[in-house]
């Protein structure tokens, strides 16, 4: 009987650990956007604008699947809605595959957006999934723990995708890419893809195998599942949830932004372009790992955006100290102002120092998702299922504001397109205020959030 269970935690440890795997694996996948739009400006011959929709597509996914992938998730029970999404992304990937090989945007287009409905559906499904695997009382460590390697993935993504993808890219004004070079990214691409697509098959034949066990794991779920349009309909009616998706959506749209456009900004001449101030970073330069050649290249720029996700991953940390003794509208208040004064200092200012504040503000962005979140579910007067639903359709602000940022950049400069998150921030900043005058209407939630 002993052997038994010790069997069965082995099973179950398992099987957390794979779910732990897909945490990473769609952390590393989202964050390999970044370099990727830097890419396809070049490859392509795109414009700001144009190599946005690169975001876009991935994100667009958000808005549109969200809601449905909830319900299937009610219907199908975790297993075989983690195994649809896994099968979902691997197509994604054969899809940017096809896209590589043949050179065609649109394609890549609608790769990511194949990708990204994949890991929607996966993100609903894991996430309570995580918590269930296992004692009960440990269900919050473990879902911190799945985090954080999510947050591991979105440092590392940036770093092998600048590599693969941006190897003797350039975008600058007057730049044109040999075919060697343009055959060498697309290649690179390829080759990313490729072996996620292995991953993701491997990770779906252990899920089918231990079916069975991590399905036995997880908590019953209602017999009534909800329409879409019945979620949708009780959420509008909470005017804290539609603020609540306002402040998601320019959050996400602000953090996506920034991200995107980061590896084009430190590129320029009038940044980091013409410096070698960055390689004087210890861990930044190694990172970077210079080619010799005075100045920072696409690609070494490419690299250094990992920093700015790997800010987001330290800032959890210290954040998750800080919410622990300052109210969280505070504390979100007091982050988004920073925030504000950093995107405006880069604007105005610029400068190789603005290279580095850049890159800073992944720090004040770590807090900002969970805080809006737990404050909205606070003073949401719709149920939870469907305030996290309009929550998390709100994430389509990654593909809003990107486009916004784009058109702005390309029009005046990466450094000035600043403007655009520093006024989602103050946004924001106004959202946090609001909430601190607002009494707790789901005191539930807030005991169990905080």
């Amino acid at each position: 009987m002993v052997e038994k269970r010790a069997g069965s935690a082995t099973t179950t440890g398992l099987a957390f650990a794979a779910v732990t795997t897909l945490f990473f694996a769609w952390g590393f996948i989202t964050s390999l956007i970044d370099p990727l739009v830097a890419a396809v400006k070049g490859i392509f011959t795109l414009t700001d604008f144009e190599a946005q929709f690169a975001a876009t597509a991935f994100f667009l996914a958000y808005g549109l699947i969200s809601m449905p992938a909830a319900i299937l998730l009610a219907r199908l029970k975790a297993v075989p809605s983690i195994l649809f999404a896994l099968i979902t992304m691997v197509v994604g990937c054969l899809t940017m595959l096809v896209a590589a090989n043949l050179a065609v945007f649109p394609l890549v287009l609608l790769g990511l957006f194949i990708l990204a409905a994949g890991i929607t559906v996966l993100q609903v499904a894991a996430n309570p999934l995580a918590a269930a695997l296992g004692d009960p009382k440990l269900s919050h460590f473990r879902l911190t723990l799945s985090q954080t390697f999510n947050s591991f993935g979105t440092f590392l993504g940036p770093l092998l995708g600048a590599t693969l993808f941006l190897d003797g890219v350039e975008v600058k004004d007057g730049t044109v890419l040999t075919d060697a070079v343009r055959a060498g990214a697309l290649a690179g691409i390829d080759r990313a893809y490729f072996w996620i697509a292995g991953l993701i098959a491997a990770l779906a034949l252990f899920f089918f195998l231990s079916r069975r066990v991590v399905s036995a794991a997880v908590p019953a779920t209602p017999a009534q599942v909800p329409s879409a349009g019945t979620l949708l309909s009780e959420a509008f009616s909470s005017r804290w949830a539609l603020l609540g998706a306002g402040a998601i959506f320019l959050y996400v749209g602000a953090e996506v932004a920034i991200g995107t456009q980061m590896a084009l900004f430190l590129n320029a001449d009038s940044v980091w372009g013409m410096s070698d101030a960055a390689f004087g970073v210890p861990l930044l330069g190694f990172a970077m790992g210079s080619d010799g050649v005075p100045g920072v290249s696409l690609q070494e720029a490419g690299k250094a955006v990992a920093f700015y996700w790997f800010g987001a991953m330290v800032g959890r940390a210290i954040g998750s100290v800080l919410l622990s003794k300052v109210k969280a509208y505070k504390l979100l208040a007091l982050f988004t102002a920073v925030a504000v004064a950093m995107c405006l200092y880069v604007a105005a200012i610029g400068g190789i120092t603005a290279g580095f504040v850049a890159i800073s503000i992944g720090l004040f962005n770590s807090i900002m998702f969970p805080v809006i979140f737990t404050l909205t579910l606070e003073r949401s007067s719709a149920s939870e299922a469907a305030t996290s639903g309009l929550l998390c359709t709100a994430i389509v602000g990654g593909a809003i504001v990107p486009l916004i940022v784009g058109i702005v950049s390309g029009a005046t400069s990466h450094g000035v397109a600043f403007v655009v998150p520093a006024l989602c921030y103050a946004a924001l900043c106004v959202f946090a205020l609001a909430a601190g005058r607002t009494g707790v209407r789901n005191v539930a939630s807030a005991k169990s959030l905080h």
